[in-house]
């Protein structure tokens, strides 16, 4: 299950040079698309190809109009910013990390995204405290290898979701609900792979 550190970058297929030199993810849809962002060359930022995130916003339905969002692990934030471009009502990014914390508020100043909100925390920590149904999608990419973070990661994200709401799983592993507690009565409606990536898109039981 996700990386070796405690930050997520959904980047473009593009490799890191690892020279400590930045490079770009690119917006693929909405307001701002094919706008590029910066994106910090750190330890623990995991390219994940474009593929990805346009398979995952056509299974969301493109139009995020109205949803509030919640971005765990959030890295280069591409996964906030594509929802925030995409008429997300409320985005709320989660990053441990100072460094990349400051790039994604530099980004953020970029677009002008006032709908897009950034807190430099411990994900599980802050999620713990928020108010339950608070969010209509959740992304979830904790770091690879890390299983209890990712258990940890779903006990605390399932009660913040709406009746009706997603939950994005991308992980080293296929996910199987039926060994996971915590996701007792959800199911995986969508799900893919691109290299050693596997990415989920789960729902509850009730709902298609």
């Amino acid at each position: 299950m996700p990386r070796s550190s405690a930050s997520r970058s959904s980047l473009t297929s593009h490799t890191p040079s690892r020279s400590g030199k930045p490079h770009t993810i690119r917006i693929i849809g909405g307001d701002w698309k094919r706008t590029p962002l910066p994106v910090l060359d750190l330890d623990g930022l995991r390219p994940t190809p474009d593929c990805v995130r346009e398979t995952l916003f056509n299974w969301l339905g493109q139009d995020l109009d109205g949803r509030r969002c919640f971005d765990m692990f959030t890295g280069s934030g591409a996964l906030g910013f594509e929802a925030a471009s995409r008429g997300a009502q409320r985005v709320l990014m989660v990053e441990k990390s100072a460094k990349a914390a400051a790039q994604i508020r530099a980004n953020q100043a970029k677009l002008g995204a006032r709908n897009i909100g950034i807190a430099e925390a411990d994900a599980i920590r802050l999620a713990a405290g928020l108010a339950p149904g608070s969010f209509d999608v959740v992304f979830l990419d904790p770091p690879f290898g890390d299983a209890a973070l990712l258990l940890r990661a779903l006990e605390v994200a399932v009660p913040l979701t709406s009746p009706d709401g997603a939950i994005y799983v991308e992980c080293g592993e296929p996910l199987d609900v039926s060994q996971i507690p915590a996701l007792a009565g959800w199911k995986v409606v969508r799900e893919g792979k691109a290299g050693a990536v596997r990415y989920h898109l789960l729902r509850r039981e009730n709902e298609e």
